[in-house]
């Protein structure tokens, strides 16, 4: 297991870009499975779920051709005057000879189990290949995540289920998928791009409502109808989607990383002397900016680019009527649970007191003891909400050792160390490789005292 030393307490400047967005990656190149023909993608993120992926389509029989000078995970750039990781980032991606053995061997299950990402080429192998196996998929240990919505989609769409308990997975099969009418139970934005890819090649007419509609959603909806699919409704919570019979291959851009926007934002809130964060597509950020600002924290828009000034205090906004500040997740254009992790440890360090209402997730607030033992002023009222008083600078956090639990707790915990007194430790940060590209290296570059131990 892999380490980061963290010594804390150094300014940092400068301007950085925000990779390609994880959630969008998993989807589009899980999309891919859609047709015999090649489709390419740039802006992908040199990240371990991403790349974890790719390897298991390459299992299958997935041609995937890349720019074979790219740096390994965890390396630097060989030089200042290489190409932008969004311009290097890009593959072609061909599912012309599928391995349709290997997809039913206990070796692929093994696999999947390990990724959760996983899951959404069950919708686009079962509309294609009429059928899929699915193991209970790896991931954050973040609390229950479960897979209902997936299910009861495809079986709205026609598919039969079974349980193979000895092997641990489900078995899906359908000669055709026909559309239908759904209500989703939940806006889940991996059920929504599961059934979405599964329905776009059914016959007849499908009709998603509860659809999620986050960018990613919409990102994968738009490069499908560049294939050849017809789903209109996109951007909103009622998907139609007309089926085609197949589909052709096209080019596609990733979206910036908004959580990785965010993230860089409570960076330099913490610990920055003047941050840009440069091309971070604004119009599809939601409300991440302006939650920030309701923290107390100055976030100016300059052209596609966000500037954060150092943050010698920030005041966080009370109610109008006075009542404290509460910062609740929730479904698309809501706040992304994602970003709470930051946004907690963003307020240790505010003036004034805050609300941290975590619905989505019951184990996703445990990493604030973390944050308590380095001095942090946290009231955890049980595994849904968390109260923080800040500390408006006055009582600097103190480094530690700490190992990350997740993704997003991780990335939280690497702020918390940067701005600490003292040298801090964290274990465990194959998590945060999971999601941050080659993290150490670019925050070293605007400031950062960071050393990966191997």
């Amino acid at each position: 297991m892999a380490a980061f030393i963290i010594e804390g307490g150094h300014q940092l400047s400068g301007t950085i870009t925000p990779q390609g967005a994880k959630n969008e990656a998993l989807q589009v190149i899980c999309a891919t499975l859609l047709t015999a023909e090649p489709v390419t993608i740039s802006n992908i993120p040199n990240i371990r779920d991403v790349n974890n992926l790719i390897s298991l389509l390459r299992d299958i029989g997935v041609k995937v051709t890349a720019p074979s000078n790219l740096p390994r995970l965890g390396e630097a750039p060989a030089a200042e005057t290489s190409p932008q990781w969004g311009e290097l980032r890009g593959a072609t991606f061909q599912a012309d000879e599928l391995n349709l053995d290997y997809l039913q061997s206990d070796e692929f299950v093994k696999k999947c189990a390990q990724l959760r990402g996983s899951v959404m080429m069950i919708g686009p192998l079962l509309t294609r290949m009429g059928k899929a196996v699915v193991a209970k998929p790896g991931g954050d240990k973040i609390g229950r995540r479960r897979l209902d919505t997936h299910f009861l989609g495809f079986e709205r769409l026609g598919a039969h289920f079974g349980h193979v308990p000895e092997r641990g997975v489900y078995e899906l099969s359908a000669q055709r998928l026909k559309g239908s009418y759904m209500l989703l139970d939940e806006a889940s934005v991996t059920g929504t791009a599961n059934i979405v890819m599964a329905a776009v090649m059914a016959k007849g007419t499908t009709t998603i409502y509860n659809a999620a509609c986050e960018p990613y959603v919409q990102q994968l909806c738009l490069m499908l109808n560049n294939m050849g699919a017809r789903i209109s409704g996109i951007a909103s919570n009622l998907l139609t989607i007309e089926g085609v019979d197949s589909l052709h291959g096209t080019t596609h851009r990733i979206l910036p990383d908004m959580i990785e926007v965010g993230s860089f934002i409570g960076m330099a809130a913490m610990v920055g002397d003047g941050i840009r964060i440069k091309d971070v597509s604004l119009r599809n950020l939601g409300i991440i900016p302006n939650t920030f600002r309701r923290m107390g924290i100055k976030v100016k828009e300059e052209g596609d680019d966000l500037f954060i000034p150092r943050m010698r205090h920030y005041e966080i906004q009370s109610f109008i009527d006075g009542t404290i500040m509460t910062l609740a997740d929730a479904p698309w254009p809501g706040l992304t649970p994602d970003l709470l992790s930051v946004l907690i440890t963003v307020a240790t360090q505010a003036r004034g007191s805050v609300l941290f209402h975590q619905k989505m997730f019951e184990s996703r607030l445990f990493f604030v003891d973390k944050l308590i033992d380095m001095g942090a002023q946290i009231i955890l009222c049980d595994p849904h909400r968390a109260v923080v008083v800040g500390h408006d600078r006055k009582l600097q956090l103190r480094g530690g050792r700490m190992s990350s639990p997740d993704i997003r707790a991780g990335i939280a915990l690497l702020i918390a160390a940067l701005s600490a007194r003292g040298t801090s430790r964290i274990d465990n940060i194959e998590q945060i490789d999971r999601g941050y590209e080659n993290i150490e290296h670019r925050l070293n570059a605007l400031g950062a005292h960071i050393t990966r131990m191997t």
